[in-house]
């Protein structure tokens, strides 16, 4: 009987359950009431608010426009979709990097005003402080490490972080932190599998990969992007489920094409 099964409802100790077990952690982002509760009610373990809304919901180009307020209101809408899984929403950039007080604030407002269960942020050692004062407050919090995207002006690139022995060793040592500092889980973003698979073995809390290689504890990606919403973005790590981009534009020009030829409404779909 896997540990999924077993439970009413996914719980941060479920997820350290299911490392034990060496059962893999499913995680993908959802932003919406409607495509949250089909995620959830096909079996997901783990929802995660992404600030990638920022870029799939409102399109923007990176994740550092979206407000902590644009935030909550996306994963308030998530919490209404869901019975099961667990939800973790990202702290946006600019809520938690300046001080630990402020970080803290960031995160009680997303628990008070969402009914999130956990709070994901970015770093590792630079926000130690941040951590430690969230969790003191009884918040679960998940850690980000490698590729972190709301760094991208520092990075100025999307591609492949911790090639290099000395970042690699950081990471490592930032993965350790930020066990000790209590999160519950890490998500490992682009790193090379070797080094991901070292990490995942290393910690007593589950690893996230995207990008990451298959030896992480669990996986996930961008809803819009496994089911082809959006099919501009192709990296070798991302798997497509199904094009909803070509399925929903055929849809719409039948639409149009029935609307203009006067085939919609027929004579059984009007009053």
């Amino acid at each position: 009987m896997s540990v999924n099964k077993e439970v009413k409802k996914v719980t941060t100790n479920t997820l350290l359950k299911m490392k034990v077990a060496g059962e893999k952690i499913s995680m993908l982002t959802a932003y919406d009431f409607s495509f949250a509760k089909i995620i959830d009610g096909a079996g997901i373990d783990v929802i995660l608010v992404g600030d990638s809304a920022s870029n799939v919901m409102a399109g923007h180009e990176t994740t550092l426009p979206i407000t902590l307020d644009q935030m909550i209101y996306h994963a308030s809408s998530v919490i209404r979709g869901i019975d099961r899984c667990l939800v973790v929403v990202d702290l946006p950039f600019g809520s938690y990097q300046s001080n630990s007080d402020i970080a803290l604030a960031s995160a009680i407002r997303i628990m008070k005003e969402t009914g999130g269960h956990s709070i994901k942020l970015e770093g590792g050692e630079e926000v130690l402080d941040s951590i430690k004062k969230i969790v003191s407050a009884g918040i679960p919090v998940m850690g980000h490490l490698g590729l972190t995207p709301q760094s991208i002006y520092k990075f100025g690139t999307y591609t492949v972080r911790a090639k290099e022995e000395a970042e690699a060793n950081k990471l490592k040592r930032d993965a350790k932190l930020l066990e000790e500092a209590g999160c519950f889980a890490i998500v490992l973003e682009k790193i090379p599998a070797n080094l991901a698979k070292e990490v995942s073995e290393s910690l007593s809390i589950p690893t996230i990969g995207i990008g990451a290689g298959g030896n992480c504890d669990g996986q996930v990606l961008v809803m819009h992007d496994m089911l082809g919403i959006i099919t501009e973005f192709k990296p070798r790590f991302l798997r497509q489920y199904l094009n909803i981009h070509e399925q929903a534009t055929k849809a719409v020009q039948q639409y149009i094409s029935d609307v203009k030829s006067k085939d919609f409404p027929n004579d059984s779909e009007q009053y």
